[in-house]
């Protein structure tokens, strides 16, 4: 199998992930900062694999696989490691629920989609605007809640924006899965998929 650049650069994103996690806890001054870049890093690769395939069209079935699959890896793993350092207090309790909101939706909307997949109706749940808008707000919110644990950050209160960014970024998490869930709804319930060109009045 021969890679192309998109999917190396998809690659690079997981391998980004250990980095930030290493760069997050080690105790240097900026670690904070640093670690954001990473992250920054990482969600520019996100965008330009994507560019990259379209544009050159290098598309490919690993690389259709790889792609969601590293995107839900760096949200999942800075989820985690914010939980992780704001236990205690309300503060803590809000950020385990939006973050528990957060990655059971991305569990629950994956298993949809390859569900729809299997049995040739994954178009009915192609992403939506809503989607993107979510992705684009949990991006800048993480980026916000990873500085501002750096000291010299602290005097610009990012933290309660960071986390009302947060906030904004679950409801529209739930607002997006809800989306997903509606258009994937009739499939589910069984009922027959209909015939191009059929009226309402004709079902009537």
């Amino acid at each position: 199998m021969r890679i192309n650049l998109p999917t190396w650069l998809t690659l690079f994103r997981v391998a980004l992930l250990p980095v930030m996690v290493v760069v997050f806890y080690w105790n240097f001054r900026g670690h904070n900062i640093t670690a954001a870049i990473v992250f920054i890093l990482a969600a520019i690769t996100d965008w330009l694999d994507g560019y990259l395939a379209r544009r050159l069209n290098l598309t490919s079935a690993f690389g259709a696989f790889l792609d969601p699959v590293a995107d839900k890896l760096m949200v999942a793993v800075t989820l985690f490691l914010l939980v992780e350092a704001h236990r205690g207090g309300w503060p803590g309790i809000l950020m385990a629920i939006t973050a528990a909101v957060i990655v059971g939706r991305e569990i629950s909307i994956s298993a949809l989609r390859e569900w729809m997949a299997e049995i040739g109706m994954r178009a009915t749940v192609k992403v939506a605007f809503i989607g993107k808008l979510k992705t684009v707000m949990q991006m800048i919110a993480l980026v916000v809640l990873i500085v501002q644990h750096e000291k010299e950050a602290e005097a610009l209160r990012l933290y309660h924006i960071g986390e009302g960014l947060l906030v904004i970024a679950g409801a529209l998490t739930i607002w997006s899965g809800m989306h997903y869930l509606r258009a994937a709804w009739p499939t589910l319930r069984g009922d027959p998929p209909k015939q191009p060109g059929t009226s309402k009045r004709a079902e009537a």
